[in-house]
């Protein structure tokens, strides 16, 4: 299963994780599709509705997360 659709079950289906996204659902049945990438921005997002059952990386694998998460540790910190 691939991840965007595993995090829509675990969220509840298409419309809820839109509504939790605060996008329409045709834009998250372009994700499930196919048709259009995960967008970075969301996955933090969805990483933390599923409760860490979908991450970032197996999302939008081309960010360089790791590198992300620690300059948030480190910001913390500070």
């Amino acid at each position: 299963m691939i991840p965007i659709a595993k995090a829509r079950d675990i969220i509840g289906g298409t419309s809820a994780l839109a509504k939790m996204l605060g996008l329409q659902p045709p834009t998250v049945s372009g994700w499930i599709s196919g048709k259009r990438p995960v967008p970075a921005e969301h996955c933090p997002a969805i990483e933390r509705a599923t409760a860490g059952a979908v991450k970032c990386e197996e999302l939008c694998p081309d960010v360089d997360w790791g590198y992300l998460r620690s300059k948030k540790t480190e910001a913390r910190a500070a």
